[in-house]
């Protein structure tokens, strides 16, 4: 009977156990996270997949742009930082590529960054020149007696007066055209006298007559007043000079009753019927002026009219003092409003053989030996990339190199993308240095590339809501600035940890408007300076190196 109720009491704990157990299991499946049931088959534990990330190498703690391929410990026994490819997730100071630069999209909207597509279209480029009004070379005339004498009579007596070809400009008495018509008169009466006399009479009469005519002839005798000559054989006291062309006195020298000499410019007179606009092409655009383009023509005197012409002549010289071709254009001018002197502005257009791959002008970074430009990989991420330039016109550049159609450029806040992030180092990796933190404020080369300058001094003031510091700052030979205290804004409120009251500060600022100048980057500066005389480095060669 015992054994009995001993059995009975085993198989029912064994059956409660069962139970519990069945119970027991379904509860913990009900329970399993939904990720566990719907991992694939095959797949890893998180450690397992941060292993299979490939790893890039190590970045200095501080955002400078030294790196290791090995895990090691900057001066300060900071563990150098693990770079992964693609980025490490949650930290925006880390570049995904050696020369990949990431901002977060909130400083991008601060920054009011901006990005245009490269795209391929035909370079529109006006060549523009300032210019001024001349007279034809061609169509200008000087009036020189070639012998001596008086003004007897001026006929035209004003300089500016309009005068007709063949209209009577003055009248002059001269000793010697008296003496030589009177020497013609008496050979043409011998010629007739002799003419029954022998060959060699007649022949000698003849050649005194020729030549005393050729004489006259020689000294601008019209042919009509020789002809009277020799039909009255009276002299005449005076001989009148006339206008060759139909122009405008441009100068008089005559004078009632001065006394002349041979080769003396009298009068001098233009034929303002078409002109010249002569103007100065800088060097750097002469390549693409030819002769024969057409050009626009603009006088500050009509700015209702524009004037159409050709370019008719390029002059062979260069103007070393303002690096300038002069160019010619010759132009009609029947109604006489143009006038020597005058300004006049030139407009070329100038067309490139068909479609080129260009970007914006304000998308070029020129550092002077290098041209950079920003592209945007995705949203956050910039890469600049050294760029090959070709043409210009007013708005855009033609790249040959470094960049594909179709890829984002920053156009607008490129030099404070340089603030927020190490562009410098970025760019170093082009050239084989890789890894930077895009958080840490540029070097002192940053004024290279975003155009900055450098100076040293020491904090006075700090006003962190407005975001400025007063700096006692020494001379700024980029500026030609001697030493002085004023204010300064800030690109980033990061940087008010190396601004404090007190402290001797290294720092880079550059213009953004006129007068308002802004911090760049900032570092610890030299001490034991004396206040508002800030070391130079060469006192301090540490000072330009200093860290972080």
């Amino acid at each position: 009977m015992k054994n009995a109720f001993v059995l009975i009491v085993a198989a029912a704990l064994i059956a409660a156990g069962i139970v519990g157990g069945y119970f027991l299991g379904k509860s913990r499946t009900a329970t399993a996270p939904a990720a566990d049931a719907s991992a694939p088959v095959g797949s890893t534990a998180p450690a397992s997949v941060a292993k299979a990330r490939k790893l890039l190498y190590y970045r200095n703690p501080m955002g400078l742009s030294d790196t290791s391929p090995a895990p090691k410990k900057d001066p300060m026994g900071m563990d150098y930082i693990a770079v992964y490819e693609g980025g490490e997730d949650g930290d925006e100071s880390t570049p995904g590529s050696a020369n990949e630069i990431k901002i977060s999209t909130e400083k991008i909207q601060k920054l009011g960054v901006r990005v245009e597509a490269a795209e391929l279209r035909q370079l529109e480029k006006v060549v523009r020149a300032v210019g001024r009004i001349e007279p034809d070379e061609r169509r200008l005339y000087a009036i020189t007696p070639k012998f001596e004498g008086y003004v007897e009579r001026l006929h035209v007596n004003v300089t500016g007066q309009v005068v007709a070809r063949g209209q009577p400009l003055f009248e002059v008495y001269s000793p010697e055209l008296v003496s030589a018509q009177r020497e013609y008169a008496i050979a043409a009466e011998g010629m007739q006298a002799l003419k029954d006399a022998g060959p060699e009479a007649q022949s000698g009469m003849k050649q005194l007559a020729e030549s005393t005519l050729l004489r006259l002839k020689n000294w601008d005798i019209s042919e009509e007043q020789v002809k009277s000559l020799a039909k009255s054989g009276e002299a005449r006291r005076t001989l009148t000079f006339r206008s060759p062309v139909n122009g405008i006195v441009t100068e008089k020298k005559a004078l009632q009753g001065m006394r002349f000499m041979p080769g003396e410019i009298l009068y001098q007179i233009a034929d303002l019927s078409a002109v010249w606009v002569v103007a100065d092409v800088f060097e750097q655009d002469i390549a693409q002026v030819k002769v024969g383009a057409k050009v626009k023509i603009r006088i500050n005197a009509y700015p209702d009219k524009v004037f159409a012409g050709r370019i008719a002549y390029v002059y062979p010289t260069l103007k070393a003092e303002t690096r300038t071709v002069s160019v010619r254009v010759e132009l009609a001018n029947p109604g006489g409003l143009l006038k020597p002197a005058m300004f006049a502005q030139l407009e070329l257009p100038v067309g490139a053989q068909g479609k080129v791959l260009t970007v914006p002008d304000s998308a070029v970074i020129d550092s002077g030996t290098r041209r950079i430009v920003l592209v945007q990989l995705r949203q956050g991420r910039f890469e600049p990339r050294e760029v090959k330039l070709g043409a210009r016109s007013d708005n855009y550049i033609e790249v040959l190199e470094g960049v594909k159609a179709g890829e984002q450029v920053v156009v607008a806040a490129n030099f404070l993308i340089d603030a927020e992030s190490n562009l410098k180092a970025a760019v170093g990796g082009l050239g084989g240095q890789a890894g930077h933190d895009s958080g840490a404020a540029s070097s002192q080369e940053v004024s290279s590339v975003a155009g900055g300058h450098h100076a040293e001094g020491k904090v006075d003031s700090v006003d962190g809501k407005a975001g400025s510091v007063s700096i006692s700052h020494g001379p700024v030979a980029s500026l030609k600035w001697p030493a002085m205290t004023m204010d300064f804004k800030l690109a980033n409120q990061t940087q008010l940890k190396d601004l404090q009251p007190g402290a001797a500060v290294s720092f880079e600022f550059v213009e953004r408007n006129p007068g308002e100048w802004v911090i760049t980057s900032v570092k610890p500066g030299a001490t034991g300076r004396s206040e508002g005389k800030p070391a130079s480095p060469a006192s301090n060669p540490g000072a330009a190196h200093a860290g972080h």
